[in-house]
Parts: structure tokens; sequence; C-alpha cells
């Protein structure tokens, strides 16, 4: 597809740590390496784009990696001629400077508000539409990602579903990554009855069920942990101290391997090896969606529980092609988690439904994979803005 323009500036605000520049920094370098766009990415917090691509230089004013120029988002932003495309990604606020600036240039830029994900139904009605800046000569256009045609689709780099299968399928380079975060091996005896399972979480009353539901249970579960905001209640649950990064802690039937905070190609990798992923926010949890694995997810707190509208609308075309058992063990199982309950009672269903529930989430991958992605979806509409400009 021919390149649009010749230079795109992308904003990122980091809110929730690392799902909104995981989004953001998926989709420049996506723009750069497949479409040969030049593009601008303003980062107003390194610290946490390093911690999930640690080439990332925390004090550099400037840095360039596969092909993208990443700037420092200081205030006040420096002087400098927009882009011929701006997004607004999830929720920023572009600098006022740099809006004038924008309403100067001739002609303006293409201006797009890139939202959160939402399998709601009112997405599509909202995708592309303009709206007018109440006093300066610019529109802004909403780019609405999600599950279906008429919406912008989700992020999907190409090559994704056949690295994520030569990986599945090679037994010796799972070994060697698993190596590589310093697990220790599953002997054989144990190998053929235990479940890896990762946990990437905000803090939950619900955590102790489960860590009290995996040492009960009949089967040997290994719980691999990226440090982050679940880490200090695992500790207290196992009575531990001076938790650090590379602990195994054990209980009953569950090991809990605390990891060091992974790159997003490692975290991808994670996400592919193990039996079952509880993810987070927007980032993990399409990349889980990806893995092609069961997955449990725990939607970011809006206020007055608008996260729980998002949360239903993905459960009903999720669940739709799920027989009516599966249907309420995945509702009850994910509602309960983001109620923040016990889910002790559930956990022994769960776990014998995962051969069936790990066809699913094939499938459902599958499908995904049958809509255009973000960044082709986002090219095409840049296209179109700008020929129906030269007329």
């Amino acid at each position: 597809m021919r390149n649009p323009s010749a230079h795109w500036d992308i904003f990122c605000s980091v809110i929730d740590n690392f799902g909104d520049i995981g989004v953001a920094w998926r989709l420049a370098r996506q723009l750069a390496t497949e479409y040969t766009i030049s593009v601008r990415l303003w980062v107003d917090n390194l610290a946490a784009f390093h911690h999930i691509y640690p080439e990332i230089n925390v004090s550099a004013a400037t840095q360039f990696l596969y092909g993208v120029e990443i700037r420092q988002w200081a205030t006040p932003l420096p002087a400098i001629e927009p882009g011929c495309v701006v997004i607004e990604a999830l929720a920023c606020h572009l600098p006022s400077s740099f809006i004038q600036a924008m309403a100067e240039k001739s002609p303006p830029p293409v201006w797009i508000n890139l939202e959160y994900l939402s399998a709601e139904n009112w997405v599509a009605g909202v995708h592309g539409l303009p709206s007018p800046h109440p006093r300066l000569p610019l529109t802004q256009y909403f780019f609405m990602p999600g599950y279906i045609m008429g919406t912008g689709g989700l992020p999907r780099e190409d090559g994704l579903y056949r690295t994520r299968d030569d990986f599945q399928r090679n037994s010796d380079a799972q070994s060697r990554f698993w190596a590589s975060l310093g697990l220790p091996e599953i002997d054989e005896r144990r190998l053929r009855r235990c479940l890896r399972i990762s946990l990437f979480s905000y803090e939950s009353a619900a955590l102790a069920s489960l860590l009290t539901a995996c040492s009960q249970g009949d089967r040997p579960i290994d719980l691999v942990v990226p440090w982050g905001k679940a880490v200090p209640q695992i500790t207290a649950w196992f009575a531990a101290a001076n938790v650090r990064i590379g602990d195994t802690l054990r209980r009953g039937n569950v090991q809990v391997h605390v990891l060091p905070m992974l790159s997003q190609d490692d975290y991808d990798r994670l996400l592919w090896a193990c039996d079952c992923n509880f993810v987070r926010g927007e980032d993990s949890f399409v990349r889980a969606q990806f893995a092609a694995r069961p997955l449990i997810w725990q939607a970011y707190r809006q206020e007055e529980g608008a996260h729980t509208d998002k949360l239903d609308a993905f459960l009903d075309r999720y669940c739709a092609d799920l027989p009516p058992a599966m249907d309420h063990l995945v509702r009850e199982m994910w509602q309960a988690w983001n109620r923040e309950e016990a889910i002790g009672a559930l956990w022994p269903a769960w776990i014998e439904a995962l051969p069936l529930l790990s066809d699913h989430a094939r499938d459902w991958a599958t499908q995904l994979a049958e809509q255009p992605d973000l960044a082709s979806n986002l090219v095409k509409f840049i296209n179109k803005l700008l020929k129906y400009r030269a007329f």
C-alpha cells in the first residue's frame, strides 16, 4: 500500500503503567516497518516505556528504534512543525502550542483521536466521525479499535500468527525460553500433570482465593508472575519476606515464580507458552487473544462501573459460539474475577474445561485474523481523507 504521507506524529501519555505505551509503540513500529511511514512517537514517561522495551534510553530527548523517532514529551514542547498526520492516542491531550501549530500548517494535518478498545455495539457508529475544533480550522476524526467490520480493528503486526505457531510447535524453543527466565526444569513425572499459568493483574481481593485454589487443587500449577502490582499480595499470602525477582514460592500444589517485567516480545512468548493466561488492561488482553490460549481478563476499573459494560460486551462476542455450559463457566469466572470475589468454587471446573477452552481460544484467534488490523485500517482511512482533500 502506498505511503499516504511523509511524516506522522503519535502522542502517548502513560496513564496505566504499560498498556497505553504498549498500544502506541506497537502501532508506531508497525507503521514504520510495514508501511515505511516516518513516525515520530512522543512519550511522556520513558521509564514505563523502558520496562516493556529495555532498549529505550530513559534520559534521551531523541532516539531511534525500528525506524521510529522517539521523542521525550516534555513541557514545554519544543517548537516543531507537525507531521501530515497527528494521532492523539488513548485519551491523551495534545499541547495547546502544538494544536496551534497544526492550525497554522497548510494544509492542516489529518488529526486522529485513537480511542480505547471496546466490543460495545456503539463503537461502529462512532468510528470515523469528524469533530470540528470549536475555534481553529481543524477537524479531529474518531478512530475506534474494535472486533467487527466497520471499526478500526485490532493492532496486529504481519507474521504474528506464523511466529506464534512456530514457537508453540517447537518444544526446544519453549524450553530455551523458560530457561532464559530462570525457571527450573519440570521433572518428567510432574510435567505430565503440571499446568503453567501466567498472572498479570492489578491488585485484587480475589488473588488470595486463586492462590488457595491452586495450592489445594489436584494438579500441580506453576504460576508465573511478571513483577508488578500483584506481587505484594502474593508475598503476603505466602507470608514471605523480601521477595525478589527470580524467587520461587511454594505451598501445596502451587509454585509461584516471580519474573522480571518482560519486554513486549518476551511477554508474547510467555502467553504462547502457558496453558492459561490472566491478563489486565488493553494491550496484554489483546495479545492474550492472539496467543490462542484460554484467558481471564481483568478490565481496568472505571468510574460508575463503565468497565463492566466493556466486559459484558466482549463476553457476548467471545462466548457466542460456546455451548451453554462453557458459556456459563466463562462468564461466571470472568465476572467473579472482575468483581474481586472468591473464585475457588469455580476453579476445579475451569481446570477441567481447559482442553475445550483451548480449542475455543484458537478458533477465536482465527476469527480475529479474518479482520483487517488496526494499522492497515488506519492507513486506508488516512489515504481516503487525503484523496478527498485533493479534489
